[in-house]
């Protein structure tokens, strides 16, 4: 029992809590946008548009530690943790407000910049799963919880960049400028999705540390309030993890894609030129170059893709340099050089091992031989062509040489030459027996 109330006295939020009056004011400070506030948020927008054109990782970082997004967002949750609307009028107006000067500054960015191709930056942002919940989630509770402490630390800074509240809306932003209507309904779900869950985040902590209510609210009226709430969170929750379960499915398919292609990089003569994978689709296409490719062999290649779970994927094949990108088709040719050089090393070698391996069938044999028959205490093995008058046929002929210290009996000579002719896989065999006295 001692142990256990040791673990929840650690455990306990309450004990360092600030003065309430104290966060509800820091709170309140800091839903306003106007003066400072509104131009830190311009210049931020700003500096995280220009990261996510240039592709900048470092930029963008920088963005969300100076941008105070996180502000009106803190305040709604807080709010309504505590019924007290007018705070949360006041903060869904100045929030309302931030976004909608985030993407004005945003778009009008886009619209001038000279560059706009959507780098992987940009991308990053069109497609929220419920990982992007969860994110947004903990990393909301860690802020509230650090607002509330008299420890505050460096918490804040990282919140900031786990739950990226800037670039999102600076995607959607881009979306607008190149009308692209698909990045900016993605983006700014995610952007929902984040200022959602850190409000539900905040809410969650104002409760849990009895945050005092200082309105006066029946008891119908929290129930709708409640209500609300879980509305909203179903309805941006559910599609995430629709999105999730999809990201899921990709990233299998792109490690099964991975292992089907690996195994199929030399074919029955053909060289693996180039590929793609299409995760979204269940799309693999194929570029193969060296012989041409049979319809037993497409055949072959496409009953093999469940041999890695890839049923219901649709396989394209493309033979050699018929694919109709001029551009790669000289690429395509050394590196199927590349490919038909690399088989003749690997054929050359196996045939080197193949040959080193049988000068060595001779001592192979004695060694064997030896544990069965004692007094047998040499062996040669040689390859050779046999002629013949009667036939003009080439004749392969293995020949064995068997010393040993004592006569072998005709029986035992009979055995040994079966067991060597089924040991070398020799077509023609003929075996010698030498006694040494």
């Amino acid at each position: 029992m001692n142990e256990l109330q040791k673990l929840m006295h650690y455990l306990r939020l309450d004990a360092e809590v600030e003065d309430f009056s104290t966060i509800q004011s820091n709170i309140e400070k800091d839903i306003v946008f106007k003066g400072t506030n509104l131009w830190i948020l311009v210049f931020a927008i700003i500096i995280a548009s220009v990261g996510l054109n240039m592709n900048s990782t470092a930029v963008i970082i920088g963005a969300m530690l100076i941008s105070p997004l996180m502000g009106p967002i803190n305040g709604i949750g807080y709010s309504m943790a505590t019924y007290n609307f007018a705070l949360l009028r006041k903060a869904l107006k100045n929030f309302g407000f931030a976004v909608g000067a985030s993407l004005v500054a945003s778009t009008t960015y886009f619209i001038i910049s000279p560059v706009s191709t959507a780098h992987s930056e940009l991308l990053a942002r069109t497609s929220p799963t419920i990982y992007d919940v969860m994110i947004a989630l903990f990393g909301g509770l860690a802020g509230i919880v650090a607002m509330s402490s008299k420890q505050k630390g460096n918490v804040i800074p990282g919140v900031a960049i786990a739950t990226a509240l800037m670039p999102p809306l600076c995607t959607a932003g881009y979306g607008l400028a190149t009308a692209q209507f698909q990045f900016f309904f993605g983006a700014f779900y995610l952007f929902t999705i984040n200022m959602v869950f850190i409000a539900l985040a905040s809410l969650i902590v104002s409760r849990l540390l009895k945050f005092p209510i200082t309105t006066i609210v029946d008891s119908n009226k929290k129930k709708n309030v409640n209500r609300i709430i879980t509305a909203v969170i179903s309805i941006t929750l559910i599609p995430s993890i629709y999105f999730g379960y999809r990201l899921v499915q990709q990233e299998k398919f792109k490690e099964q894609s991975a292992r089907f292609i690996k195994s199929i990089s030399t074919f029955e003569g053909k060289y693996l030129l180039d590929y793609e994978t299409k995760a979204p689709n269940r799309e693999i296409s194929l570029v193969f170059g060296g012989n041409l490719l049979s319809a037993a062999d497409k055949l072959q290649l496409e009953e093999r893709l469940s041999d890695f779970s890839l049923e219901n994927t649709r396989l394209s094949i493309k033979q050699g340099f018929d694919t109709e990108d001029k551009e790669r088709t000289e690429k395509e040719r050394v590196r199927a050089e590349v490919y038909r050089l690399t088989a003749m090393l690997n054929t050359q070698k196996q045939i080197n091992d193949s040959l080193r391996l049988r000068k060595e069938t001779g001592r192979t044999l004695l060694a064997e031989l030896k544990t069965i028959f004692p007094e047998i205490n040499g062996c040669a093995f040689a390859e050779t062509s046999g002629y013949s008058i009667e036939n003009p046929q080439t004749v392969g002929l293995a020949m064995v040489s068997i010393t040993s210290n004592s006569a072998i009996s005709k029986t035992d000579r009979m055995k040994i030459s079966n067991w060597i002719s089924q040991r070398t896989g020799a077509d023609s065999l003929k075996v010698f027996f030498d006694e040494i006295k």
